[in-house]
C-alpha cells in the first residue's frame, strides 16, 4: 500500500513538474488563430522555393525556346600561288575568306518549341497552386489539432487534478469496511489512468506543434498558443454540382489535360523534325597573285537524306499521347469516386454534429464538478462518479474528434474541387 502511494506521488509530481515547466513558455507566446497559422504558412513554407524554383526555370526556357541558334563565323587565311600552262610563275599572294553561318529551323519547328514551353509554365504553375492549397488544408487541420489537444489536456489535466486531489483525502482517512476499501482502490486506478491520459494529451500538442513549425520555417521549439476558435461548416452542394466544379478546377484533372496537350505537340513536333534544319551562309572571299580577286556570294547547306528516318519517334509519341488520354479517363473515374466518398461522409459529420446541444460540454463539465462535491458529501457512489468525470472527457473527445474529421473532409473537398474555403470558416469561440 505505501509502496503504491509513493509511486503515485512521484508520478504525479513529475506530471506537475513537467507542466509547471511547460507553462512559462505557453504563457510567454504570442495567441494566435487557425487563419493566421495558415496564412503565414502559405508564406513561409520552405518547400515553396522548391515549385517557385520549378516555375522560374519553366518561364526561362519558354524564354529560350523561340530564340534561333547562334550564328557562327567562320575564317580562312593562306597563300596562292598562281603558274601558266607552261610553268611560268605568274606570281603569288596572300588568299583569305570570311563566312557567317546561321542555322534556320523548318518552318513551324519553333512555333511548336514554343508551345511545349508555355505548357511547360502552365504546369508549374499548377503544380505551384496545388502545393499552395494542400498546404493550407494541411496547416488548418494541424492547427486546429493543436487547438484539440491543447482543449483535450486542459480538461484532461482538470479531472485528473481533481482525482488526485480526492485521492490525497481519502489516503489519509482509514477506510472501515469492503466497499470503502474498493472504491479507494477505484478512485486511485482511474487517477493513474487519467495521468496517463494526461500526459498522451500533452505529448499530441507536442507533435502537432513541432510538424506547424516545420512546415512555417520556424525553430522546432517556437512556442504557439491557439486561441479558442468555433469551426462554422457549410452543407455541401449536390454531388452533381461538385463534380461539374472538380472537372473544370481540379488540380489534378487540370495537369492531366495539360499533359496531354503537351504530348500533342511533342508528336507534332516530332513530325516537324523529320524534315531537316538549313544553313545559309553569305561569305567574303580576296586572292592576291597574279591579279586581285574578290569573291562574294551565298552557300546554303542542307543535310541527307531530305527526309530524317523519325517514324520511330512519332510512333512512340503517339503512343505515349495514347497514355495520357487514358490516364485523364482514369483521373476523372478516380476523382468521381473520391469525391462522392467525401461528400458522403462529411454530410454524415454534419449529420452526428446536428443532433449536438450548444451546451452539452458545459453541462457534462458542470456535471463532473457536481459529482466531485457531492461524492465528498457521501451522497453520490464511487461508480457514479468515477462515470461522470469519464463521460466528461469522453464527450470533449469525441466532440472534437469529430469536428476534426468533418474538418479534414472539408479540406478533401475542397482540394478535389479546387475551390479553397468554401465549406468551414472559422469563427472566435464564444465563452
Amino acid at each position: 500500500m505505501k509502496s503504491k502511494l509513493v509511486c503515485l506521488l512521484l508520478l504525479t509530481g513529475s506530471l506537475k513538474l513537467a507542466a509547471a515547466a511547460a507553462e512559462p513558455s505557453r504563457a510567454g507566446s504570442a495567441t494566435t488563430t487557425i487563419e493566421a497559422i495558415v496564412a503565414d504558412t502559405v508564406a513561409s513554407n520552405p518547400e515553396l522555393k522548391f515549385y517557385e524554383a520549378e516555375l522560374d526555370a519553366a518561364r526561362a526556357g519558354r524564354k529560350s525556346s523561340g530564340l534561333l541558334d547562334n550564328p557562327s563565323l567562320g575564317a580562312d587565311i593562306g597563300r596562292k600561288s598562281a603558274k601558266a600552262l607552261d610553268g611560268n610563275a605568274l606570281g603569288d599572294g596572300p588568299a583569305w575568306s570570311v563566312s557567317v553561318t546561321q542555322t534556320f529551323e523548318w518552318p513551324g519547328r519553333l512555333d511548336l518549341r514554343k508551345s511545349i514551353a508555355n505548357n511547360d509554365v502552365e504546369l508549374a504553375e499548377l503544380g505551384l497552386a496545388r502545393f499552395r492549397a494542400a498546404l493550407a488544408s494541411r496547416a488548418r487541420v494541424l492547427g486546429y489539432d493543436l487547438f484539440t489537444s491543447q482543449q483535450q489536456a486542459a480538461a484532461t489535466r482538470e479531472v485528473a487534478d481533481r482525482f488526485q486531489a480526492l485521492l490525497d483525502v481519502l489516503m489519509q482517512r482509514d477506510p472501515a469496511g469492503l466497499t470503502p476499501q474498493l472504491e479507494v482502490r477505484i478512485i486511485e486506478a482511474t487517477a493513474l489512468t487519467l495521468q496517463r491520459r494526461a500526459s498522451t494529451a500533452e505529448l499530441a500538442i507536442r507533435t502537432a506543434q513541432l510538424e506547424l513549425n516545420q512546415l512555417r520555417g520556424m525553430p522546432l521549439q517556437t512556442p504557439i498558443h491557439m486561441a479558442r476558435a468555433d469551426l462554422d461548416f457549410r452543407s455541401a452542394d449536390s454531388l452533381d454540382v461538385l463534380l461539374d466544379l472538380a472537372r473544370a478546377n481540379n488540380f489534378d484533372l487540370k495537369i492531366r489535360s495539360k499533359e496531354l496537350a503537351q504530348q500533342g505537340f511533342r508528336v507534332e513536333l516530332a513530325k516537324n523534325d523529320r524534315y531537316p534544319a538549313f544553313s545559309v551562309t553569305p561569305f567574303y572571299a580576296q586572292e592576291r597573285a597574279a591579279d586581285n580577286e574578290r569573291v562574294f556570294g551565298v552557300g546554303v547547306s542542307i543535310p541527307l537524306p531530305l527526309l530524317s528516318r523519325n517514324a520511330a519517334n512519332v510512333a512512340a509519341g503517339q503512343a505515349r499521347q495514347q497514355q495520357a488520354e487514358t490516364m485523364i479517363l482514369v483521373a476523372e473515374r478516380e476523382l468521381e469516386r473520391k469525391l462522392a466518398d467525401s461528400v458522403q461522409a462529411y454530410e454524415t459529420k454534419l449529420a452526428e454534429m446536428a443532433k449536438w446541444r450548444a451546451d452539452s460540454l458545459k453541462e457534462f463539465r458542470q456535471a463532473a464538478a457536481l459529482a466531485d462535491r457531492h461524492y465528498r458529501l457521501g451522497a453520490v457512489p464511487a461508480t457514479t462518479y468515477v462515470e461522470l468525470q469519464r463521460q466528461y472527457l469522453d464527450a470533449v473527445e469525441a466532440l472534437l474528434a469529430t469536428q476534426r474529421e468533418a474538418l479534414v473532409l472539408a479540406g478533401d473537398i475542397e482540394l478535389l474541387t479546387g475551390l479553397p474555403t468554401m465549406l468551414v470558416s472559422v469563427k472566435p469561440a464564444k465563452d
